[in-house]
Formats: structure tokens, sequence, C-alpha cells
């Protein structure tokens, strides 16, 4: 089997005269856990939707295990999956039938005729949910209403969710956003339980401690253009990133 990097080659994304994503270029190796910072307005969150697919690039290519990445619908395929800034559960389901949604469906024969086959799959689909669920933590809350769960553990759901496809590359969208300290330290120790199992992460956040806790590598953008690449320690010593973060002359 090939293996599984991410390549972003010349990427752009530009939205009229806004260079959203400028010329970005960086390789992920498999099994690599990776964060993409930078300040608002950095082009994160589009170069996270060029890589997942939802965007197409101006110029350049993404791909993902030597296949280009054109559509959302090539992105799963490959075994990419993510999670949303802002949450995106269906909210008039309960969190189990959630994590059901996201492994995709059996036919309408399938599921009407009940055949030995039929129930055994279901079985294995169910138990895999909630081995999603105990894993993130929220096991208790399978069968409650979705929009009556705490947004700390939406965000936890979401990620059961994102990985019932049993994806390669899990992207993470400011996972930590809105969460008080206890819901950080719960994120943190899923996140290193996913890598631990094999799957590569790539996370775009905002809280710092985070970042430097968990992350591998650390990619920089500042106005759609990559400032900074290399090991936590190498990006906090870069005088362009302080630069970036707060201002030329307050760095000074």
């Amino acid at each position: 089997m090939p293996e599984r990097n991410l390549a972003v080659i010349s990427a752009s994304r530009h939205f009229g005269g806004h260079k959203a994503v400028d010329e970005v270029s960086f390789t992920m190796p498999e099994n690599s856990l990776m964060a993409v910072i930078g300040p608002n307005g950095a082009g994160k969150t589009t170069l996270f939707n060029l890589i997942a697919g939802a965007l197409p690039p101006t110029s350049g290519t993404v791909q993902y295990g030597g296949k280009p990445i054109r559509n959302p619908l090539t992105a799963c395929q490959a075994g990419i999956a993510r999670t949303f800034q802002n949450v995106r559960l269906f909210h008039e389901m309960t969190v189990l039938e959630n994590i059901l949604a996201g492994m995709g469906g059996q036919s309408f024969w399938q599921g009407s005729l009940r055949l030995p086959r039929s129930l055994r799959e279901d079985r294995l689909r169910m138990k895999r949910a909630y081995y999603l669920l105990e894993d993130a933590g929220v096991a208790r809350l399978a069968q409650t209403p979705a929009e009556d769960i705490p947004f700390g553990q939406q965000r936890l759901i979401e990620i059961a969710r994102a990985l019932a496809i049993n994806p390669t590359l899990l992207l993470l969208d400011e996972p930590a956003a809105g969460l008080n300290a206890t819901e950080t330290i719960a994120l943190s120790a899923l996140i290193q339980r996913i890598h631990q199992r094999g799957i590569s992460i790539l996370l775009v956040e905002h809280d710092m401690h985070l970042v430097m806790h968990l992350a591998q590598r650390v990619l920089v953008l500042d106005r759609g253009r990559k400032i900074a690449d290399g090991t936590p320690a190498e990006v906090r010593a870069d005088p362009g990133v302080r630069a970036a973060y707060l201002g030329k002359e307050a760095h000074a």
C-alpha cells in the first residue's frame, strides 16, 4: 500500500483580488500530528477547506496518498475526515444516531429484508458506534438528542462522528474553541489516543498551549502565505512568527 502522505503544492485560493491562501506548499508524512497556526485572517480555515475538498484551489494542487483531492467525495474516498470550526451535528438526531450517520447506511433492501448478514452488520455498526462514543468519553449521552448536549461535549461527539468513516487523516478545525480548561484536557487526551492508533492529525488551533503540547510540527501562515514551518521550539523562537502575532513594533 502506498504511503498516505499529504502534499500541498503551490496551492492558492483567491476570492476576487483577495489572496486567502497564496502559493502555500508543504508535505505531511503518514502518522504525523501537525498544527496550522496564524493570526486571524491568515488563511488557516481556507487552507483546511482546500485539503478537505470543500474549495477547489485557484492554482496548485492538493494530493493525499498520491491522488488529487478535487471535492469532498474524493477527500472522503481517500481517507480524509474533518470537523468544523462551528460544530455541525444533526441536532434532531440522538448522539448515537449522529455517529451511525457518519458511518453511512445500508441499502433500503438490506435493511428491510433483515437478512442474517444485515443483522450482523447492524450489530457491528452499533458496537463500533458505542466504542467511538466511549473513547470520546460521551457514551452515557448516546440516547440524548444532540441539541440538548453542552457545547464542549458536542465537539467530542463531532470528532467521534468524523472517526466513524475510519479516516487515515483527521482534520480538526479549532477543536478547543469555546472549551473550558477541563474540557480542553479531555480533548488533548482524545487527540493523543487517536494519533497513537496511527491516524494522522492536522489541526488549526488558536490555543497555543495545546498546540505546543501536542504538535510534532507547526506550520505558520500570515496573510495567506507560509512564514514558518518547523518544530514547536523552532516556531516559538522564529522572529517572523513573533512579528506576525505581535506586530513589528511590539516585537522590536
